[in-house]
């Protein structure tokens, strides 16, 4: 008799998560308008979600939509049902703060977060390497961020801890990327260093703001120069076609997570850059390193073909050109920074539009060579 293996991804789990990930981004990205002094229509009653979404705006981008996202490609890539249970809690979370519950959503966070930890002690497990740790490095920072947050829901001392979990995410696919390459002496000490400082800096913080601060903002600056440095972008970028894209995307990236560094330790030291740190690092880097991955495991999560062109860079010029807007013309103007924060949700919303592009052009062409073959 056969026995019949089930599928890793359940078919009527992933289209609820999909849903939750789509929730959390809109009400992440509502509110964050309302923060930056964006008036909404009616339609968003700062007395009900929309407000809630504004109090809850960092931890709805990045537990409720990055942490659910990441959780889903883990989960795919490891192939095991149970490994679905962190992307499904840190959606069902997001829900719980968008409806004022914020204890049951922190409860769901901290248990997505054991979850996923658990997720990638089975990834090491499996593969043990630079990068496979340090992806276990990130998601116990994402750990130690929920109990705080869980402890002290209005406190911002999670937010290092958070910040820090998508950091190692991206600093250990590219290290992965990058592991055949021949680089000087001391270059992968050098980056566990920098991860220790920022991880030092993280822990402070909750004991000493302007301490911790200033050596996680430190740390961050050091991290864009390794970076910009070793990463292998640095010699795709004078590729072609889709190589040369993810490199600008990269390059522009790192950019971006320097200027937070400097923002960051500016902040903790009194200057009035706490939005330029935050965003430069939230939207400047990690959403340029989403713009940059997303045509590669977009397709390879959701098993769909991306038909990749020129005009995959418009949402990159645009996410650019926004960031400028807000957080240089808009440091000391509060109409220029909320004008920044409404581009940069158009920035986002042409890139999703270009990926649904990508996706429907792929169709077209390959029915086309279809038709033509017959």
């Amino acid at each position: 008799m056969r026995t019949r293996v089930a599928p890793a991804r359940p078919r009527t789990l992933a289209p609820l998560v999909l849903i939750l990930v789509a929730l959390a981004l809109v009400s992440g990205i509502t509110g964050g308008l309302v923060r930056a002094g964006v008036p909404l229509p009616s339609l968003f009653p700062l007395s009900g979600w929309a407000g809630h979404a504004a109090v809850a705006h960092a931890g709805l981008m990045i537990c409720g939509f990055m942490g659910t996202v990441i959780g889903v490609e883990r989960a795919v890539a490891v192939k095991l049902r149970a490994a679905w249970l962190a992307p499904l809690a840190s959606g069902v979370g997001a829900l719980c703060l968008l409806v004022n519950k914020t204890d049951v959503g922190a409860v769901l966070w901290l248990a997505a977060a054991v979850f996923f930890t658990a997720v990638n002690v089975v990834v090491v497990h499996r593969q043990r390497a630079a990068h496979t740790l340090l992806l276990l490095g990130g998601a116990l920072a994402w750990l130690i961020g929920c109990v705080l947050f869980l402890r002290r829901p209005g406190d911002a001392a999670s937010l290092p801890w958070w910040f820090a979990f998508l950091v190692m995410t991206i600093a250990a696919e590219r290290l992965e990327m990058t592991r055949l390459m021949r680089r000087r002496p001391g270059a992968n000490a050098s980056l566990w260093l920098l991860l220790g400082l920022m991880t030092l800096g993280a822990a402070l913080t909750s004991f000493s703001v302007r301490i911790g601060g200033v050596l996680y903002g430190l740390s961050l600056l050091l991290l864009a120069l390794w970076l910009g440095v070793f990463d292998i972008a640095r010699r795709t970028v004078f590729a072609h076609g889709l190589a040369r894209y993810m490199a600008v995307c990269l390059l522009g990236g790192y950019a971006w997570l320097a200027v937070a560094g400097w923002a960051w330790t500016g902040s903790t030291l009194g200057l009035p850059l706490r939005d330029m740190a935050l965003h430069a690092l939230g939207l400047g880097f990690i959403v340029s390193m989403m713009l940059g991955h997303a045509p590669v495991i977009l397709p390879a999560i959701a098993r769909i073909k991306i038909e990749f062109g020129k005009f995959f860079y418009l949402p990159l010029v645009a996410l650019h050109l926004s960031l400028i807007v807000r957080l240089v013309w808009g440091l000391d103007d509060p109409h220029w920074r909320a004008t920044g924060a409404l581009l940069n949700t158009g920035a986002m919303a042409l890139f999703a539009a270009t990926m649904l592009g990508g996706a429907l052009l792929w169709r077209v062409r390959h029915a086309r060579a279809g038709n033509d073959g017959e």
